[in-house]
């Protein structure tokens, strides 16, 4: 089969190859022999893959090997009995492997895709949503009518945490750096936005009447402080990423005179380990989908030979919604 590999630890540019590869047994390190097989049809491009390419992020496979954290695609084969079957539409969160035409997932990290989504939709909707999902509402204690800011609106976390804020009663306020990051954030469902290169904190606080309840926070950095700032007493700043390049460091008497907490939210970590946690999210997200509240914005995509060109969209701060590769047999 045709696949994407990282060969070199060069950056987006020079790390990628386009190989033949064996396609993989239909089983997966975390689950041996309870693997499902996926007939990819498209692959999600995320902020770890442009980190990979670089030989800095935390997982670090040996080189070479096929990068590719979710797929949306149909079911070649599955174990009986499972949640899905040969034929299902699937989003799969398969860890590694994406970039391919076929690719296998660990079983429990296999969901059907309903009919309101399509396969590209159906690669942005694991890793943005369920992350999204257990920040906010696991992580978070997110209540209805609370406010919540989100950094890095018009990314894939961003516009994931802005719908789901939505869906679970909340007021939205969206932080964007351009007039296009502002019309996503709006299409995603902000109900307020203010930029990043503006009093953003100052503003949150007007429109929340004093300050925001949560703060959902994938890009960390300089402007992580102002985040502590822009909190009400009891607030909660959701650590999701360092997309920003930069990790901040807390001053802990923030917290202690503003009663304020910071929280990390490690969905991939925290879940792996508790299938049964997995599935009550992955049902919570059917419902926001069902309810009209959760689909996926994908922005640019790209086909498989192009995986380059979307990783170096992401490493230049240009991305928009999911990034996704179109693979084809």
């Amino acid at each position: 089969m045709k696949a994407v590999q990282i060969v070199e630890l060069s950056g987006p540019r020079d790390a990628l190859r386009m190989v033949d590869v064996a396609e993989p047994e239909a089983s997966h390190p975390t689950t041996p022999g309870r693997g499902v097989l996926v007939d990819v049809h498209a692959a999600g491009v995320s902020f770890p893959e442009v980190l990979q390419t670089r030989g800095q992020y935390q997982v670090k496979p040996e080189v070479p090997f096929t990068p590719g954290s979710e797929v949306g695609g149909v079911v070649r084969s599955a174990p009986d009995g499972g949640a899905v079957k040969v034929g299902d539409r699937v989003a799969a969160f398969c860890m590694l492997g994406g970039w391919a035409e076929v690719a296998v997932a660990p079983e429990f990290f296999v969901f059907g895709l309903p009919d309101e989504l399509d396969f590209a939709q159906g690669a942005g909707l694991v890793l943005n949503y369920h992350t999204a999902y257990f920040a906010l509402a696991v992580r978070g204690r997110l209540a209805e009518g609370e406010t919540v800011l989100v950094h890095g609106a018009a990314g894939g976390v961003g516009t994931a945490a802005l719908q789901v804020a939505r869906g679970l009663g909340a007021r939205t306020i969206a932080v964007v750096s351009s007039d296009e990051k502002e019309r996503v954030a709006r299409e995603a469902g902000a109900d307020e936005v203010v930029r990043s290169d503006g009093p953003w904190k100052d503003q949150a606080k007007e429109i929340s009447g004093g300050g925001v309840d949560v703060v959902v926070d994938p890009v960390g950095g300089e402007r992580f402080t102002d985040s502590l700032r822009s909190l009400r007493e009891g607030g909660r700043v959701i650590v999701v990423g360092f997309t920003g390049g930069s990790i901040p460091e807390v001053r802990v008497n923030r917290l202690l005179l503003g009663n304020t907490e910071v929280v990390g939210a490690g969905w991939g970590a925290y879940v792996l380990g508790k299938p049964g946690i997995n599935r009550e999210i992955g049902d919570a997200v059917d419902r926001l989908i069902a309810g009209g509240f959760v689909r996926p914005l994908v922005g640019a995509r790209f086909p498989l030979e192009r995986a380059a060109d979307a990783l170096e969209l992401i490493d230049g701060r240009g991305a928009t919604g999911k990034i996704v590769l179109d693979v084809a047999r």
